[in-house]
């Protein structure tokens, strides 16, 4: 099926007199007949559902229709796409690892691998996406256990080079993490190019309305963890919380993302809540569409600001004098996200003031739903990091965040040029 169809029917396919739409399994628990059933489900020698913690029937037809649209072999959601992150790269960390991460991420996952976790005993190195293989390869460590970035970055709009990072991460026996929540699978599917873990915060796009909190891992399936099996002892050797069981053996390609919810989720307990993926789901099913209106949108307000004598800069993928704008073709021919980033020439100050006089566009923490909204990071998202980490991850303190919404394009420039004016 293609992506629209998949948007619409994967996931949930009911049977002879099932419901039509998704149902919201609402229930921690589930029967069963034997404690013997039971029991096989604890040694993971069976499928099936006994407390929502660890899996839900609902969470899981979701979690299946993004792993058909990215192409894996397995995922799970979580509460929230930081959870997501986290996971991702704790299942295969432990105290004494080392992690690579573009220097233009997030604030709070930047905040989360660079601090967070070195109080756990991991360490991150922040590297420039737009380093040299010389240098990105420099960047590795006996003790590296995978490679972090964004396919767009949050929000400094910087695009990933997929290849050159997925070939500096296999070359050293690691796997590559890759956030794809700002052009969804929609518009980009990093598996194809030699990512081997995606991760979203399906609180943006995916839901596309501001109404769910959510975040999903998709498991490509094709790192080999036995290849590397002196790296990642989590998954090559006995769990004996689980009985003993290899993960990398008993589960082959499907490993990673079995792990990942069998142990971390348990010990852990960041789940999606049923209500939330069905939402989840209602968004997904309009996301082609939404995408197609997102990127449209954006593309015109971008052009409008670069010919706008009241702005310094403008920085959006989807224009052809942006510097991102080749790899951008490379990877999401069909179009990028509906974020932009710009500077005034008035400065910082400038950006409040103007901000302060938008009247459709809203100031607002949250980015990438249908609503147009506008954000300052270096005062808000990334408060926390200083000049200089500013910089790194490509948010100038003058920088406003757009996030342009699915309303009539000509209302969304009105606003912006009344504010400026």
């Amino acid at each position: 099926m293609n992506k629209e169809t998949i948007c619409v029917q994967g996931g949930w396919t009911p049977k002879n007199g099932e419901p039509r739409i998704l149902p919201i399994i609402q229930s921690t628990t589930f029967k069963y007949e034997t404690s013997e059933e039971m029991g096989k489900l604890f040694d993971l020698e069976a499928d099936g559902y006994f407390y929502t913690r660890l899996a839900n029937p609902t969470n899981d037809c979701v979690a299946q229709k993004i792993c058909q649209l990215e192409g894996g072999v397995g995922a799970m959601l979580t509460s929230s796409g930081q959870a997501a992150n986290f996971f991702a790269v704790f299942n295969i960390c432990e105290t004494g690892s080392h992690v690579v991460m573009s220097s233009a991420v997030y604030g709070g996952t930047f905040n989360l691998l660079v601090n967070s976790l070195l109080k756990m005993g991991i360490e991150c190195t922040a590297v420039d996406p737009d380093c040299t293989e010389e240098e990105l390869n420099a960047a590795f460590k006996d003790n590296t256990r995978c490679v972090f970035g964004e396919s767009i970055a949050n929000p400094a709009l910087t695009v990933l080079d997929f290849e050159k990072f997925a070939k500096a991460a296999h070359s050293h026996g690691v796997p590559l993490i890759v956030d794809n929540t700002f052009p969804t699978p929609i518009n980009c599917n990093p598996i194809k190019y030699g990512v081997d873990i995606v991760t979203h915060s399906t609180t943006k796009y995916i839901d596309g309305h501001a109404a769910s909190v959510g975040g999903c891992i998709v498991d490509s399936g094709n790192f080999d963890w036995m290849a590397h099996k002196d790296k990642f002892p989590g998954l090559t050797t006995p769990d004996e919380s689980y009985h003993g069981i290899v993960y990398a053996e008993k589960f082959g390609k499907a490993a990673f993302i079995t792990k990942c919810t069998t142990h971390l989720m348990r010990d852990f307990g960041a789940i999606q809540s049923p209500q939330n993926a069905f939402y989840i789901n209602l968004g997904l099913e309009t996301l082609p569409l939404r995408m197609e209106r997102h990127c449209y949108n954006a593309t015109t307000v971008a052009k409008w600001l670069e010919n706008n004598d009241k702005v310094a800069w403008v920085n959006y993928p989807g224009l052809e004098s942006n510097k991102y704008y080749n790899l951008a073709q490379k990877y999401m021919p069909n179009g990028t996200c509906g974020v932009i980033s710009f500077g005034l020439k008035g400065g910082r100050e400038a950006a409040a003031k103007m901000m302060d006089k938008l009247k459709l566009a809203a100031i607002v923490t949250h980015v990438a739903d249908a609503r147009t909204c506008v954000l300052h990071p270096a005062s808000h998202t990334h408060r926390q990091m200083n000049d200089e980490q500013l910089i790194e991850a490509g948010v100038s303190p003058d920088l406003i965040r757009l996030s342009v919404g699915i309303e009539n394009v000509n209302d969304i420039i009105a606003d912006l040029e009344q504010a400026m004016n």
